[in-house]
């Protein structure tokens, strides 16, 4: 089954075009990866797909029903949640007291069980300003997976971490997501975290849809080589 999909997703700003009829659709429990270069229109199709665009044409679906007229709060009390760039944390809130905001409305409040996955139980009394910023990430991350979501947008989820920060975040979403059901989209920059736990790959580029396919599909792709993975591929 779909679990989400985008049909003809469309977003210009002024006369740029960052979306150009973009169409992707994500199976249920599948990891799949979002890489481009930077404009290429990655951060605005999670945008588009968590409810967080404006001016935007196309259509939007989760699990099969359309989604598009919905805000980003009504699409997130139905299992699509996302994280962002830059977190989305409150430095002088506790840890534990933010898991506890979040979990005011969801049906499924389990910040017991989101301090455990993450490693987070012993700083949950301690203000977010004060934890590290690998922790920092795990807590915006945890914000994310409260209430159990179904399908989880992540927007450069590794940004900033050191490499081994990286791939233990990496090893700990995809047990999470493997165990729990989740569905996941990631834009991810650090290529070594896409290729470890994406199943599948799109690749963006000015917009629309440069290539899309395994792993190892994507890295005989010169194109792709060339410009955006390097000596990763």
């Amino acid at each position: 089954m779909i679990a989400i999909e985008g049909t003809n997703l469309t977003r210009g700003f002024g006369g740029f075009v960052a979306l150009d009829k973009i169409c992707i659709s994500v199976p249920e429990g599948q990891i799949r990866g979002l890489i481009g270069p930077n404009g290429a229109g990655k951060s605005t199709l999670i945008d588009v797909l968590s409810g967080r665009a404006e001016n935007w044409s196309g259509q939007v679906k989760l699990f099969g029903e359309d989604i598009s007229p919905l805000s980003a709060q009504q699409r997130r009390r139905i299992g699509l949640a996302r994280s962002f760039q830059r977190t989305n944390i409150f430095p002088d809130l506790g840890v534990a007291e933010q898991l506890d905001i979040a979990a005011r409305r969801a049906e499924q409040p389990n910040v017991g069980e989101v301090l455990h996955e993450l490693g987070l139980a012993p700083y949950a009394h301690q203000r977010a300003a004060d934890i590290s910023y690998g922790d920092q990430r795990r807590l915006d991350l945890g914000l994310a997976l409260i209430g159990r979501p179904r399908v989880l947008l992540l927007d450069e989820p590794a940004a900033g971490l050191t490499v081994q920060e990286s791939m233990d975040m990496a090893e700990m979403l995809r047990d999470l997501a493997q165990r729990w059901g989740v569905t996941v989209l990631i834009v991810e920059h650090d290529m070594d975290v896409v290729f470890s736990i994406c199943q599948h790959i799109t690749v963006l580029h000015l917009g629309r849809v440069l290539a899309d396919g395994a792993p190892e599909e994507i890295k005989r792709i010169p194109e792709v080589v060339t410009a955006y993975l390097g000596s990763a591929a």
